[in-house]
């Protein structure tokens, strides 16, 4: 029932044919140009620079967000907020409408709280507690205890579970994994047997990583997911015998692009279109899983955040898909990839303190995206 209006727009008038004729016209153009605008809006992924972290946020068509994961901590805590923030003032927010901290390492988590003073955060995401006997819990501990509860005190806390949902108007957001488990149902379309289930070999991993929350993003037919650093043996479980989530366009972070992750049964079942790989110079890239996503049916590109000094140039993609370079260029790239640094708290830290660039997704909802690498300006449409 259309709404009373007030009794003086309740007034007959007499109103000429011409009038009549040409508000008509304007009408029907105000609607045209309204409904041009509303087809032209796009949900808008940025893969933002923390350098061997993680921060991607997306923009959906109603300018509502979703943060997942916030950069680096200690010295670089403070940098990857301002990166972060870069995006934020590109996608012009007021607010982050939800941020989901995948699990509680620090180069996911680190940022946080320095972000958290730079802009207001509504809603409150992660797995709930970490694991204890993580190899780098001392961190997360006091994190936990001591910051976290003030930042989320005036907002929303949300501990997710698989198959649960993220309002965001828009788009459809699906909760796939957290906390060690999956979703069991396959989703519509999907449940065919994997494949690559038989060769799957079971990986080594630490105590948090599987913990990570996995989420499918969905707008119209276009589908982006985004796992954390869930494990190999994670992996399985989503995807086997039974692939529960389908194909998608774009897998973003690939855990980095670490050999603990990113196995067959995960990659080549999905078969994306794109990867958009969160790489250091010295974290990530390494051979193993160059060759699966490279062999990956379907893949058209790989985009990566910085060129991979373990992949060196026998794995790595040309230099229009990488959207970082080294603060001081190497005088001779490698042929041959290098070794990987033992993980741990005795780690190299991140070294690219330069400018630093995003590679940014936009996603229409009949399935078609182009993807642009900020450095270069280089962008490609995949219809």
């Amino acid at each position: 029932m259309p709404p009373t209006l007030p009794a003086e727009y309740r007034k007959p008038r007499r109103v000429s044919r011409a009038s009549v004729a040409v508000a008509l016209v304007l009408g029907l153009s105000a609607v045209h140009i309204s409904a041009q605008t509303r087809a032209g809006k796009a949900l808008d992924i940025y893969v933002v620079d923390v350098e061997g972290g993680n921060a991607t946020l997306f923009v959906s068509p109603s300018g509502e967000s979703l943060l997942i994961d916030s950069g680096n901590g200690g010295p670089a805590a403070v940098r990857d907020a301002g990166r972060i923030m870069a995006a934020v003032r590109n996608a012009r927010l007021t607010q982050i409408d939800h941020l989901i901290t995948t699990h509680w390492h620090t180069d996911h988590f680190g940022g946080l709280a320095e972000l958290a003073t730079q802009i207001p955060i509504r809603d409150f995401i992660d797995h709930g507690p970490n694991a204890p006997d993580d190899f780098l819990r001392t961190a997360a501990d006091e994190f936990l205890q001591k910051t976290y509860p003030r930042l989320y005190e005036t907002s929303k806390h949300t501990v997710a579970r698989p198959g649960n949902t993220i309002s965001v108007a828009g788009l459809d957001v699906l909760i796939v994994t957290s906390a060690g488990e999956t979703i069991k149902a396959a989703l519509p379309g999907a449940g065919s047997a994997n494949p690559y289930c038989a060769g799957f070999k079971p990986g080594e991993n630490n105590a948090e990583d599987p913990m990570s929350v996995g989420t499918l993003v969905s707008f119209g037919k276009f589908r982006a997911i985004h796992l954390g650093d869930l494990t190999k043996n994670k992996e399985f479980e989503l995807m086997c015998p039974n692939n529960r989530i389908g194909t998608v366009d774009v897998l973003l972070g690939l855990h980095h692009g670490v050999d603990s992750s990113n196995s067959d049964v995960l990659v080549h079942a999905l078969r994306p279109r794109v990867a958009i790989m969160n790489n250091g110079t010295r974290k990530g890239g390494q051979p193993d899983v160059m060759k699966t996503v490279h062999s990956s049916p379907g893949l058209e590109d790989l985009w990566q955040m910085h060129f991979s000094q373990l992949s060196g140039q026998e794995y790595t993609v040309p230099g229009m898909f990488i959207a970082n370079v080294p603060d001081e260029p190497l005088t001779a790239l490698p042929v041959a990839p290098i070794a990987a640094p033992q993980p741990g708290p005795g780690a190299p830290p991140p070294i690219h303190n330069g400018t630093a660039y995003w590679i940014k997704v936009s996603a229409q909802a009949d399935g078609s995206f182009t993807v642009t690498n900020a450095r270069n300006g280089f962008s490609k449409t995949y219809r």
